[in-house]
């Protein structure tokens, strides 16, 4: 189990159940923790939590992953726990969303944090940290600007959530309806482009709409090569804050209402104006939990992002290594795919 690290305690016994049935029969009783992945809802297990006075936990990917794709079967350095909700979705509150709401931040918390995001943009981090850095040479004399427009994964939970009913392709025509004169580079989520989820445009809409659509190279170098970053709920949003850059949302993702974004939705519950050092101290040093790559035990922020940083280096570098992250990543998905429609007429789940 790749998140199995991510809760260990002395004489702590886990149990991976589908139902509440299993998961009674496994010894679930009031003294015990729920977990669950995502937002997936289970009425039974939610209303034996409401009943016995149970906190259930949601279980999500957080801002700095991995260097292969998730989708891809790549074990994950970093999860965020969440108690009240989960934090891609803004219908209601979640723990990450209280942290920026209430937290106050000592000076040398955000001291913490200024470092913590320093080396995150000097080491060119994202989520997820597989694609090649280079340079985008643009024409700038003829367009007043460029504008990177990020796009996700259509059947996300964020999207579905948090976009308030809007896709891709809406994303990339309002952007051009609104900026004419503008160069824009359309960046496709990784997960599409590797096949393993839903979210392609249609081409008619890419050609009218993009001047260029990249999906060789980091996410870095799209943000690096932007004056604006515009997203409906994409974590590039983030991204493209830590390196001080121009950020417009669309739907409302976790550091959308707090001041330093411009938002074409509001969130009432989100008053409070932040600093960037006070999201990131929340967002990555605060809320997460983060595992040690080379050892598998817990960690701080700090230590995962040098040890990450040597994991992409070796990507990078040793091609028979990357061939294998990337044979893996090719293959696992294809292969659940096939044993879920050989499974699914019996009604059975992996």
């Amino acid at each position: 189990m790749q998140i199995e690290n991510f809760f260990y305690a002395p004489n702590n016994q886990k149990f991976i159940c589908k139902t509440l049935k299993e998961a009674l029969d496994k010894g679930l009783d009031s003294n015990s923790n729920i977990f669950i992945y995502g937002i997936i809802e289970f009425p039974e297990v939610e209303e034996y939590a409401k009943k016995h006075n149970m906190t259930i936990y949601r279980i999500e990917d957080a801002f700095i992953r991995s260097v292969a794709l998730g989708s891809g079967f790549a074990k994950p350095y970093s999860l965020t726990i969440d108690s009240r909700g989960i934090y891609f979705d803004p219908r209601k509150p979640s723990d990450l969303e209280y942290i920026l709401e209430n937290h106050e931040f000592s000076s040398e918390l955000l001291e913490r944090a200024k470092k913590v995001r320093e080396a995150v943009v000097e080491s060119k981090f994202s989520k997820y940290n597989h694609l090649a850095h280079q340079t985008i040479e643009i024409d700038r004399e003829k367009y007043d600007k460029v504008i990177l427009v990020t796009g996700q994964v259509e059947d996300d939970m964020s999207i579905k959530f948090g976009a308030f009913g809007l896709n891709n392709s809406d994303l990339l025509q309002i952007v051009r309806e609104n900026n004419p004169n503008a160069y824009i580079i359309y960046k496709p989520h990784p997960d599409v482009l590797s096949g393993n989820r839903e979210g392609h445009i249609p081409k008619k809409i890419t050609d009218a709409c993009a001047n260029e659509i990249q999906t060789d190279v980091s996410i870095d170098s799209c943000i690096a090569v932007s004056d604006e970053i515009h997203t409906l709920t994409s974590g590039a949003g983030f991204d493209a804050l830590l390196r001080r850059k121009a950020v417009f949302t669309y739907g409302m993702p976790f550091y959308a209402g707090w001041g330093l974004t411009t938002d074409y939705r509001e969130c009432d519950r989100r008053t409070r104006k932040l600093s960037l050092d006070e999201l990131v101290a929340a967002t990555l040093i605060l809320f997460p939990r983060y595992i040690s790559p080379k050892t598998g035990e817990f960690c701080e922020v700090e230590q995962t992002l040098e040890e990450l940083k040597e994991e992409q280096e070796r990507y990078f570098n040793d091609r028979l290594y990357r061939y294998r992250v990337n044979l893996k990543g090719y293959l696992l998905p294809r292969a659940r795919r096939t044993v879920r429609a050989i499974l699914k007429p019996f009604k059975l789940e992996i």
